[in-house]
Formats: C-alpha cells, sequence, structure tokens
C-alpha cells in the first residue's frame, strides 16, 4: 500500500484532537489464568508480543503527515515499529482490587497517542486478585472503529483454549486478506465518465439529503418523543472538560436484559437506554442538578455491510429521548420504545450512498464548536453518548486464558463530560463508564446506579401475585338434637283448698 486516503468522518477525529480531547477508543480485557500457569507466564507472553517480526493491517498504519493541516490525509504502512513502545507492562500492588484497576485504566486512558506513530498501544496489567491479568488496549479513533476492533480481537482468539495456546498477538493477525485482481489503468474517457456519474450521483444525495432534514424538522413538532439535534437541555454533563479521566464498570446477564425487552415489547437498547437514563437521572437529581427537560442519547449506528472488512469509521448516529424527566420505570420505557423506532425509522429511509454526507452533515455544527472552541459553552448535539458494540456469544481463550468480559473504554470531549459504551459477550453485557475526572464527582455511582435501575425496572414488570383463593373450613355440622315430646299427665289434678 502507497497509502490509504482517510474519508472525511476518520479526518474529523484527527481534527478535534487535542490533550484535554485525545480521540482514541480503548478497552479494558480481564483473563482468568489458566490452571497451569507458570509463574512467568504475564512475563514470557510480553516478551512474545515485542518479539513479533511482522505487524499487519491496521495495525501498521501511520500517518503520511501528522498534523491538522494536510490537504490530503492518509495512512501510509510503517516499515520500523518499536513494539517496546507499544506493548508496555504495568502492575498493580497485590491483591489488586476492581477499584485500584479502574484507577489505573483511568490514569492510561487519559494520556494521548503518539501521532507520529502507529496510534495504538497495549498494557499488559498483573496484580490483579483472583488469579488474574488484564490487557489494556487502546488505538485512535480514526484508525478503527469499535465493530473493526472487536472483530480484530475475535479473530485473534480461540474458542477452544487448547487451540488457543500457540496463538500470535492480535497485531499480528489483522483482517482476513482478500485476494483482489489488479484492475488495468483507467483510459481517459473512463476518467470522464466516472466524474461525470460521480456529479450526477453527489445531485441525487442533496436532493436525498434535504428531504431527510425537512422530514426530520416536521417529525419534531407532530410527534414530542421525536428527539432533534440541538434541541436538548443543558446539564454538567454537557460542559468544557480537562485531561484527567474516570473509569468504571459494570455487568448484566443478557438473559435478564432480554427477559426484561420482551416485557416491554421492546428491544434490549431501549432496555439500556431505561436503565441508564433511570441511573443518571437519580445522579443528576442527587447534585441538584437534573433538567426540567430530559436528556437525549446519541446512539452510534453501524452503515458497513457485512461483507465489508474495511477497519475506518462506517456510522452515523440516531437520537433517542433518556425519559429523565418520568419517574415511573415503564412509562419511560415506552417512551423511549417509541423514541428510538421513529429514529431508526427516519435513517432507515435514507439510500446508503447518502449516509456518509448526511453523518457529517449531521455532526458539523459539534465538529465545528469543538474546533473553535465553542463546545461545552453551546447547546450540544445530545447529552451523552450510549452504545452498544455486539460481541461472540461463546467464550474466548488466549494462550489458555480466558476472556472473563471485554469493557469498552471510550472518548470524552468539550460537550460531551461522559460516554457509556456496553459490549455483549458470552451471555452477558459488559459496560464501560467513561468521564471526565473534574466535571462528574463520584461518576462510578452511576455505574451502580444502573443495577439499581434494573432491579427496578424488574419489578415494575413483574406479574402481580397470585390472588390466594380464600378455602372456607369446612364447619362441622352440630349433631342433630333428640327433642323429647312432654308426658301426658297420668295423676288428676288436685283440688284446689278452699
Amino acid at each position: 500500500m502507497s497509502e490509504k486516503l482517510l474519508n472525511p468522518l476518520d479526518y474529523s477525529w484527527l481534527l478535534v484532537e487535542s490533550r484535554e480531547t485525545p480521540m482514541h477508543v480503548g478497552g479494558l480485557i480481564p483473563f482468568t489464568l489458566p490452571d497451569d500457569a507458570p509463574p512467568d507466564f504475564l512475563r514470557q507472553m510480553l516478551a512474545d508480543f515485542r518479539a513479533v517480526s511482522e505487524v499487519q493491517a491496521p495495525w501498521n498504519y501511520c500517518l503520511q503527515k501528522p498534523g491538522w493541516r494536510r490537504l490530503r490525509p492518509a495512512w501510509r504502512e510503517c516499515e520500523d515499529i518499536d513494539l517496546e513502545h507499544h506493548v508496555r507492562l504495568s502492575a498493580l500492588p497485590q491483591p489488586g482490587g476492581e477499584r485500584e484497576l479502574g484507577q489505573l485504566i483511568a490514569r492510561l486512558h487519559s494520556q494521548p497517542l503518539d501521532l507520529s506513530r502507529p496510534p495504538w498501544e497495549c498494557e499488559f496489567i498483573e496484580g490483579l486478585e483472583g488469579n488474574r491479568f488484564a490487557l489494556y488496549i487502546k488505538m485512535h479513533h480514526s484508525l478503527i472503529d469499535g465493530i473493526s476492533g472487536m472483530k480484530l480481537l475475535v479473530a485473534s482468539m480461540s474458542h477452544d483454549p487448547e487451540q488457543s495456546r500457540n496463538l500470535p498477538p492480535f497485531f499480528a493477525v489483522g483482517f482476513p486478506s482478500r485476494k483482489r485482481r489488479e484492475a488495468p489503468a483507467p483510459t481517459t474517457a473512463q476518467v470522464i465518465n466516472g466524474l461525470i456519474e460521480g456529479a450526477r450521483g453527489q445531485l441525487g444525495t442533496a436532493q436525498d439529503l434535504i428531504r431527510a432534514f425537512a422530514s426530520m424538522a416536521v417529525s419534531s413538532r407532530s410527534d414530542e418523543a421525536v428527539a432533534i439535534p440541538y434541541d436538548t437541555p443543558l446539564s454538567i454533563i454537557n460542559s468544557r472538560i480537562k485531561q484527567p479521566r474516570r473509569f468504571a464498570t459494570q455487568q448484566f446477564s443478557l438473559a435478564r436484559l432480554r427477559a426484561l425487552a420482551e416485557a416491554g415489547n421492546s428491544t434490549l437498547n431501549d432496555v439500556v437506554l431505561a436503565i441508564c437514563g433511570a441511573a443518571l437521572r437519580r445522579f443528576l437529581e442527587e447534585l441538584g442538578e437534573l433538567p426540567e427537560a430530559s436528556l437525549t442519547a446519541g446512539i452510534p449506528v453501524s452503515v458497513r455491510p457485512k461483507d465489508d472488512e474495511g477497519a475506518g469509521n462506517a456510522i452515523t448516529f440516531i437520537i433517542s429521548t433518556l425519559g429523565t424527566d418520568i419517574e415511573n420505570p415503564r412509562e419511560r420505557l415506552q417512551a423511549i420504545r417509541h423514541s428510538t423506532r421513529r429514529a431508526k425509522e427516519h435513517v432507515a429511509s435514507l439510500p446508503r450512498k447518502a449516509m456518509t454526507q448526511y453523518t457529517m452533515l449531521l455532526m458539523a455544527p459539534y465538529t465545528l464548536s469543538l474546533l473553535t472552541s465553542m463546545a461545552g459553552r453551546t447547546r450540544p448535539m445530545f447529552n451523552v453518548t450510549i452504545s452498544n458494540v455486539p460481541g461472540p456469544e461463546r467464550a474466548l481463550y488466549f494462550r489458555g486464558a480466558r476472556m472473563e468480559a471485554p469493557y469498552p473504554v471510550s472518548l470524552v470531549t468539550h460537550g460531551q463530560a461522559l460516554n457509556i459504551t456496553c459490549q455483549s459477550y458470552a451471555g452477558t453485557l459488559a459496560f464501560g463508564f467513561t468521564g471526565c475526572r473534574d466535571t462528574l464527582p463520584h461518576m462510578q455511582r452511576i455505574a451502580t446506579y444502573t443495577g439499581e435501575a434494573l432491579s427496578e425496572l424488574e419489578a415494575a414488570y413483574a406479574p402481580p401475585p397470585a390472588a390466594k383463593k380464600r378455602v372456607r373450613k369446612a364447619v362441622p355440622m352440630p349433631a342433630p338434637v333428640e327433642i323429647k315430646k312432654p308426658r301426658a299427665a297420668t295423676r288428676k289434678p288436685k283440688a284446689a283448698r278452699a
């Protein structure tokens, strides 16, 4: 590959990069050590990672010329990669608990990536309690999105613990290569025809975009449940942020969430939004910062074709209410259900060729606010990003160690001080809560409150207790009483004395 141009959406992540708002995403992946693991198991695996001779795409991509002023931003393949820089080791004081692990991840995630190198890093973490270790992997959002990252992770592991013993590191696997025939050089006539067809396509796309935004505006006036961009209340979540981060995790059984979705005639994503909305309502209410109008969520939706193995971003956003102005959990879920259904219908009406332009126009005011330092000082596009990344349905192993959960660690920006991302895995849904340390005090409470909100929603949809039938005890009939007739007189009455 000589060079690979970045699409406009990928490039936008580079444009808004700053020290306070590094544009990388990541994942915390705890593992359980195999029973036969030697004492130096983790150190040996670290050495194996650093000894890899060939790094595969996209992990070998670096920017042609780092810096946002380049007119034609492009990736190029980097031949000399310093793996000691990209693969590192951290240790927790034993026994390392969840609190200490979260604090370490928050500190690691606060540091920006070096954009003069391939923009990714992998941290080995030892010292976890319970015979465990963890990997923390972060990558720039312009390089890869969450769904593509999950595909690469799955491709580097195995469902069989024994077959996983000798697997190479994830950055030595890359995407499955496809053999493509080299096309002959186009003729002048073909180039001209291609330009004409491209211009026609752009004209058609412009009409679709005008129709899409007009439809959104009309729908919002006729239906209060339709959430539209930049029509959302201001909250402390939407202020300016600083570099330090907070990170917290939560995990639920998919069976519990699906049972609730079925009971509420909704989707699993609707249930996720409902418990997050309830947690945010309680969190902000305790701080005295709950807006009267409902907060809204921006939900990334993948628009990548199933057969597309690209690593760039192929997403758009739908916007939904979170029902933070609704106290009743059942009513909150139904409001979210209606809002997400209308948003999905709107996106489904767009042709695929117009999706990138639609997303860029949708995010243009927000991107402009980031570039002009107005983000966090003006009304946000939506209050919080909540995304759900699909993952493998069966347990995965690497070098005999079982992956416990994939906790997403996402990005926050000015005007978006909180991000909630969850990922399914082996019958569970793992949540990662990433926030600005200074903007959101005690942010870890939100993770705890989602658990309590789930229990509250389950209680709201629990069937009423079956009414107990009153069984009357049989009252024994009294024994029949024999009524004796009076005897007939046998003696004559005495005569009365005078």
